[in-house]
């Protein structure tokens, strides 16, 4: 193995460009699970005679395994490099889809997809975002943003896959050809990311101007911004979490079948893809808090319309919009942190607010559930989560308002200073 840093003329070069390419298939195959569970909750639910609470634990641990996950096994590249942790996440998630198949009770199974979370997919996560990062310079944004959108084009591309699966073999069988397929295809994939990342400096994101104090980000304490971009991921993503991990069983709820479901699942998260690159040209032009600004707003738009309509055209297109609003809201977190923070922190500060994300993701899961299995509507799971997409609205709404009275401060002290 290749433990020397690549020699940094090798920065925006072809060979940068095949390493994304195969970054990009890690990630498709390596956040699979992250999908396919939701697509297969209504089987399970129905084989183990559990509530819908119940039956969404698995996707909630799964997430929290992954937050948690991500900040191991980045370190673990840090120090070992990419390859031998590529290695050990193939082997969890060809291992975990094995253990899932073959699991006897609704705990076994979702101590399955812990695992398929803590080493399996978060291996394919934050290692593959900070390497990718360091690959690339005057393409960097768009590089980052390609790599990031390779968890929904799994969640484009498996759900259907799966469905068909279920139909045809049932959901044990499925889940063993998905080990066998994503494992080895992981395994393959990681003989190409021998070469460590050259060392560089990395230059800051956005375009913040030069004099903001970035020893108190956006004029507070940086542990108090900190917890408030946290919460903020955590109120989003809770709000987020509930079509995408619901919408095969709301659609069984209606009539229209899980197959729908599964459909609207790759639309909502194709459109997604598409989402996240164009969110990557945004943050360049306006920066990480308007993003964040606009996005929760758009998204709250979409929880909204499916309150009034549910035909299944409608859901289609509401799916569809969904996609497209909600897409760039977790990688704008980023950004922000690499415009208002100190650059030396930069690294841990995202893992920590994007952990923030993955927990929110984990807990909507859940609680949507819950609220169907107390009230008997979705209806009212819609409701929870615009009341959490409220909360993050008003955070990135009241940080946008500091920034803006920051900029006027600081254009009016060389006006009165004159």
């Amino acid at each position: 193995m290749n433990t020397s840093p690549a020699d940094p003329s090798l920065i925006d070069s072809r060979e940068a460009a095949w390493r994304l390419l195969v970054t990009l298939g890690l990630v498709v195959l390596g956040n699979s699970s992250m999908y396919v569970v939701s697509v297969v909750l209504p089987a399970v639910q129905a084989e183990f005679g559990i509530g819908r609470a119940d039956a969404s634990l698995p996707y909630t641990l799964m997430m929290v395994c992954l937050g948690v996950g991500g900040l191991w096994t980045g370190r673990l590249a840090d120090r070992h490099g990419l390859m031998p942790v590529l290695w050990v996440g193939a082997a969890a998630v060809c291992g975990g889809f094995f253990w899932a198949g073959s699991s006897d009770s609704i705990w076994a199974f979702g101590l399955a997809h812990g695992l398929l979370g803590l080493i399996g997919s978060s291996s394919t996560f934050a290692p593959l975002l900070a390497d990718t990062a360091l690959w690339w310079n005057r393409r960097r944004g768009i590089a980052v943003a390609i790599c990031a959108s390779g968890n929904y084009i799994a969640g484009a591309l498996w759900p259907p896959i799966v469905q068909h699966g279920i139909e045809t073999i049932g959901w044990r069988q499925t889940y063993v050809l998905m080990g066998l397929v994503c494992g080895l295809g992981m395994l393959i994939l990681s003989l190409r990311m021998r070469q460590r990342p050259p060392l560089v400096s990395l230059a800051p994101a956005g375009n913040v101007a030069s004099e903001v104090d970035r020893s108190r980000p956006f004029g507070l304490r940086p542990a108090l911004a900190q917890f408030l971009l946290c919460v903020a991921g955590v109120a989003c993503c809770v709000a987020m979490s509930m079509p995408q991990v619901h919408i095969v069983a709301y659609c069984s709820d209606l009539g229209f079948g899980a197959a729908r479901g599964a459909q609207m699942l790759s639309l909502m998260l194709a459109c997604g893809i598409v989402s996240r690159l164009v969110s990557g040209v945004i943050c360049d032009r306006i920066g990480g808090i308007r993003t964040l600004l606009l996005g929760s707003a758009l998204q709250g738009v979409a929880l909204l319309l499916f309150l009034p309509f549910d035909g299944m055209v409608p859901l289609y297109v509401i799916s569809a919009m969904f996609g497209l609003f909600q897409g760039g809201i977790v990688p704008s977190y980023a950004i922000i942190v690499r415009e208002h923070f100190d650059p030396n922190e930069a690294g841990a500060r995202v893992g920590a607010v994007i952990m923030a994300t993955l927990v929110g993701m984990a807990l909507g899961g859940w609680l949507s559930g819950w609220v169907f299995d107390v009230t008997g509507s979705y209806k009212a799971a819609f409701l929870n989560g615009i009341a959490w997409n409220l909360l993050n609205l008003s955070i990135a709404g009241w940080l946008f308002w500091r920034v803006r009275r920051q900029a006027s401060e600081a254009s009016a002290s060389p006006a009165s200073s004159a």
